[in-house]
């Protein structure tokens, strides 16, 4: 989702409900892993694909050799995003090229799909994102993903004489590679970190915290007032490691994130950020800062609790304000908030996790791969850009993206000052996507931890041990961030 992306499960995220990844970035807790039968299919590459529509030739204006009156299939998560926007995409798509497109927008996307992509015939466009996920790495390796390459090399359509790369936000390219391939377009651009009602805040008198401490004391107000501190979505751990993974990465500096990409032996163990960290997390639990029932509840149960002010935090990326549409009340006033730093943190405060997730992806056996090809460069014009905007209330990784004269919604508007206000200082990570297992192995840990079923220590020693599974991986020396 994304990395990613968690949104929205209905499902889930990193969304997976949602969207992540999520990135969703994505992927939660609760994840479906693809069966044997399903990793030998994409190992061996399935049955003959259908026959495709005869191809046009290829143009400055049609790269790809798109044939007219062909047929578009695309199917999307249909999380914190919605769908709105890829339908409004398929209907400009079918007016300019003639083709007849085919919609499904499901959380389900691992049991719609893993039969199609085992018998040779997927669609021709997937945003593979939610719980349901089918995993990037599962899908690279079993040789299912067509290289998007040509499409970052082909002409742009908001400026012919630049290419597709030239008009994305900088990192974003680097977040759709797998195993040195560009197979993935990680389309919306994500800030994770904190929530907060300026409303609320406004009413209790409350001031935004900066540091870790400030963090705990209005969490400590917000219990006095009979409000818990901090709403997580305990049935998906994937959110209560945003905060983890955050402090280690605003605490440490950049050096502590790559350390655990790198699948480094002290990224966790040996590593008294990594610890400092966790124990920062549980003193939320230990404290009994933690709205109640939290730990039992999905992401959109949490989440709409906390449109009903019964916490006055919650963590997550920024499908949130999309997500939560018809439960957030008119005058909640939803902002984002970076995560407050420990002591003597090497980033500071305006540092945000931010990066590309809700990966969209090209089957290599689609019938219509030109067409898919196409699609993804039309995603990556301003057009198609605001139209994202204005259906799902979140922004694309183009370049100035979205049309100045659309209006944000509060929360995504205080996303988009946070962005600014970070600069340079943005980081994100990318073991998500590269390992899905230790992804999934470290959320499993910090659920134990939110549970109290496990301590700081031992959770450092789980997420040392998926790291040290993880360098097993065939792809994990091509996986490498200098």
């Amino acid at each position: 989702m994304g990395s990613t992306s968690a949104h929205g499960e209905g499902t889930t995220g990193a969304g997976l409900g949602r969207r992540d990844l999520i990135k969703r970035s994505a992927a939660l807790g609760l994840v479906v892993v693809p069966s044997t039968g399903f990793l030998s299919a994409c190992a061996s590459g399935g049955s003959e694909t259908t026959k495709g529509p005869d191809k046009a030739p290829v143009t400055k204006e049609n790269p790809f050799g798109v044939a007219k009156g062909g047929k578009l299939d695309v199917v999307v998560f249909k999380g914190g995003y919605g769908d709105d926007y890829a339908k409004a995409w398929e209907a400009a798509f079918d007016k300019k090229w003639g083709t007849t497109s085919s919609h499904l927008g499901t959380q389900e996307i691992t049991a719609k799909l893993q039969p199609r992509f085992n018998g040779g015939n997927p669609p021709d466009v997937v945003d593979d994102s939610g719980a349901q996920q089918i995993k990037l790495d599962v899908l690279f390796k079993g040789g299912q993903l067509a290289d998007l390459t040509p499409v970052l090399d082909a002409p742009s359509l908001d400026d012919p004489s630049k290419k597709v790369r030239d008009m994305l936000i900088p990192g974003t390219v680097e977040q759709g590679m797998q195993g040195g391939k560009f197979v993935s377009v990680n389309y919306v651009y994500t800030v994770w970190g904190l929530w907060y009602s300026g409303k609320l805040f406004k009413e209790k008198g409350w001031t935004p915290p900066k540091t870790w401490d400030e963090f705990l004391a209005v969490c400590t107000q917000a219990r006095d007032a009979g409000i818990g501190g901090l709403a997580h979505q305990g049935k998906f751990p994937y959110y209560i490691n945003v905060a983890i993974m955050d402090l280690i990465a605003k605490k440490g500096g950049l050096d502590s994130m790559k350390a655990i990409d790198n699948l480094e032996p002290n990224a966790f163990e040996g590593n008294p950020v990594a610890l400092e960290a966790v124990e920062a997390v549980y003193e939320v639990v230990e404290k009994n800062l933690l709205m109640p029932g939290t730990n039992g509840l999905t992401h959109t149960e949490s989440q709409t609790a906390w449109n009903q002010y019964k916490a006055a935090f919650i963590t997550s990326g920024s499908w949130l304000e999309n997500e939560q549409l018809k439960q957030t009340p008119d005058d909640f006033d939803m902002q984002f908030l970076p995560m407050p730093v420990l002591g003597g943190s090497k980033l500071p405060f305006e540092a945000v996790r931010a990066g590309a997730g809700e990966p969209f992806i090209v089957p290599e056996k689609a019938a219509n791969k030109a067409a898919g090809m196409e699609f993804i460069r039309s995603m990556l014009s301003r057009e198609w850009s605001t139209l994202f905007a204005q259906q799902a209330n979140s922004l694309t990784i183009v370049k100035d993206g979205v049309d100045p004269s659309v209006q944000l919604r509060p929360g995504t508007k205080s996303a988009v000052a946070a962005l600014k206000a970070a600069g340079e200082n943005t980081f994100n990570y990318r073991y998500p996507d590269w390992y899905s297992e230790m992804d999934t192995e470290i959320q499993n840990a910090s659920n134990e931890l939110m549970a109290k079923r496990i301590q700081p220590k031992e959770w450092i020693k789980r997420a040392q041990a998926a790291v040290n599974k993880a360098t097993q991986d065939p792809n994990a020396k091509n996986n490498r961030r200098s």
